[in-house]
């Protein structure tokens, strides 16, 4: 598996998130994976709040909860890190950890594209479409990095990473 960090500045309205890097995992599940994988995955090591769908095709982001995507079926052009972030290309068995004020936005997908979303225990997600007040930047920086990582568990990605 290979593990791309990313910073976002800024960008436009969205906030990003310059304590904890994006995390792309490039063929997170060494059979390929698929949504049932994740959902079990995620799940063992603690990660909550578990559904399948797909990505809003608008800019957003989350201002209580950091999210993971695990892609399940499909692919897509996902625009992250704002309205001046970067696109990236997604496919099958591919996942991302988005820490909380990362904008996220759907430019294109297959028509089977299909995400397995979920979140770190006791954090909650919302849905965030404008800028950031300073009472959301409060809750974003609050947010502490979560223990486990959803793919490898007590060790190495995320919580290396982010502690």
């Amino acid at each position: 598996m290979n593990i791309d960090e990313l910073i976002f500045p800024p960008s436009g309205w969205v906030p990003n998130n310059q304590r904890f890097p994006v995390l792309i995992y490039r063929n997170a599940l060494p059979t390929g994976g698929s949504s049932v994988d994740f959902e079990t995955l995620f799940a063992m090591h603690g990660w909550t709040g578990l559904w399948r769908d797909g990505v809003f095709d608008y800019q957003h982001y989350h201002s209580g909860a950091h999210e993971v995507l695990g892609v399940g079926c499909g692919s897509a052009t996902l625009l992250i890190g704002g309205p001046e972030g970067q696109p990236i290309e997604v496919s099958m068995g591919d996942c991302l950890i988005l820490p909380a004020g990362t904008g996220h936005q759907n430019l294109g997908c297959s028509s089977d594209f299909e995400v397995i979303g979920a979140y770190p225990e006791g954090q909650h997600a919302d849905i965030q479409t404008d800028a950031a007040t300073t009472d959301i930047l409060a809750m974003i920086s609050s947010l502490p990095a979560p223990v486990t990582d959803p793919i490898q568990g007590s060790s190495a990605g995320l919580v290396e990473s982010w502690h």
